[in-house]
């Protein structure tokens, strides 16, 4: 089995997951890409396992007959490259934390990090006439394997030619699933919330298929948006959200997958994400079944949210839904200046604070830098990197725990270098 050997000497998680994809076009020379002497092959079967997507086991057809390679065992890459999207307002404040850590966490772990910035966002626009550069993107999807956003500023009215670039990034690089856990830290006065919410990433109204026209009937403006649901999207966004379950029952002894819906009223759109969520889980109980399901209509589910939010563990929504419930699932935790979130794509994974750009607050250096530095984390464990994004998540806890540095959304007076440094102190 020499290719077994040669993906385990070799290969990241990375570059089997670009691997996998060149197999699913049908197009890689295996010699390009693994210094391997054969033909071309073809991708007739694969497993994905774990939540950042390991290729656990493949089967191959070549010209001679069929290879099965299995049981994958790959260590995550050593050295990354990870792209700084600081974008406007406070990001260009916190995205710098988010590089201090990595730094921090480079001597620690034995990982070596090259950072490359870009730029994205409104002043990008004013100066070059796109909020999102074709060099952000090609750099992205050439280079990187991760990548830390901050916030962007978009124009309350329409401006001709702009459009929201995280939302761009997200179609451009396949980013489809927002994942942002949602939790207290113990020996706080906040309840007791431990939830992540997991966001369909590439589709619902975010698809912006828009149109405003006049009503012959009443000579008045109209506005209309498509709202897209697909199957394929469905069942990648409910495998995802299913396999997060599975790792916290391995940590927690219990999970809850929560499908969230309105096919009360929209019954062919949420219809279809709550029927295909259910196949998914129904037809893999032999992996899934110790995960209890639950369904819950959208409105209920906010009210229920804030009443009992220890009930809820992983709750997988629609894009709007997902983007409303963990913005204001971020006010059980005190503010949204600590709660991450991670853009999971098959080839790079982008860690996002869910604060916007704080304009009223910009450039006075008191901005709370814990979501971008647990977004930090989150891309690591996405990437493969378990212990170092531990090490973050106990950090933060500990000088959250204390209650003493911390920034005015959290009813201190700290600055955001302080809070850094006691975190960096605290690694």
């Amino acid at each position: 089995m020499r290719l077994t050997r040669i993906f385990q000497n070799t290969h990241t998680p990375m570059a089997l997951l670009k691997f996998h994809r060149n197999f699913d076009q049908h197009k890689l020379n295996l010699q390009q890409v693994l210094a391997y002497k054969g033909g071309q092959l073809s991708c007739i079967w694969c497993q994905m396992g774990g939540i950042g997507g390991y290729l656990t086991s493949i089967m191959l057809r070549n010209s001679v007959g069929r290879l099965v390679v299995r049981r994958l065992y790959v260590s995550a890459p050593k050295s990354m490259t990870i792209g700084l999207i600081p974008g406007d307002g406070i990001g260009k404040e916190v995205i710098p934390a988010g590089k201090r850590v990595l730094e921090k966490l480079s001597g620690k772990h034995g990982l070596k990090f090259d950072f490359i910035d870009l730029q994205a966002g409104w002043g990008t626009f004013q100066e070059t006439g796109r909020a999102l550069p074709q060099e952000t993107v090609q750099v992205l999807k050439n280079q990187c394997q991760g990548a830390l956003f901050g916030a962007v500023q978009s124009p309350t009215t329409k401006v001709e030619g702009y459009s929201s670039p995280i939302v761009a990034l997200r179609k451009e690089l396949g980013l489809f699933a927002n994942v942002r856990p949602v939790k207290s830290v113990e020996g706080t006065k906040d309840r007791p919330v431990d939830m992540v919410i997991v966001r369909e990433n590439t589709e619902d109204l975010y698809i912006k298929l828009e149109k405003t026209y006049v009503d012959e009937a009443t000579g008045t403006r109209v506005a209309e948006a498509t709202k897209r649901i697909s199957e394929v999207a469905t069942r990648k966004i409910a495998t995802i959200a299913l396999d997060i379950a599975l790792q916290r029952l391995k940590t927690n002894g219990h999970a809850t997958l929560t499908v969230t819906h309105k096919s009360n009223v929209l019954s062919q759109s949420d219809g279809l994400f709550r029927e295909i969520c259910k196949d998914v889980y129904e037809s893999n109980k032999d992996k899934y079944g110790q995960v209890a399901y639950n369904e819950q209509i959208v409105d209920s589910m906010v009210y229920r949210m804030f009443r009992e939010p220890e009930c809820f563990d992983v709750v997988v929504a629609p894009n709007l839904y997902g983007d409303i419930l963990s913005d204001g699932a971020a006010a059980l935790v005190g503010s949204l200046g600590v709660v991450p979130s991670a853009n999971v794509g098959p080839e790079i994974v982008i860690g996002e604070p869910c604060h916007g750009s704080a304009p009223d607050i910009a450039g006075k250096g008191i901005s709370n830098p814990i979501a971008t530095i647990r977004s930090t984390g989150l891309m690591l464990q996405f990437l493969g990197h378990n212990e170092p994004a531990q090490d973050i998540y106990r950090a933060v806890d500990a000088n959250l725990r204390e209650d003493k540095i911390k920034t005015p959304d959290l009813g201190g007076n700290s600055t955001t270098q302080q809070v850094v440094d006691d975190i960096l102190s605290k690694l």
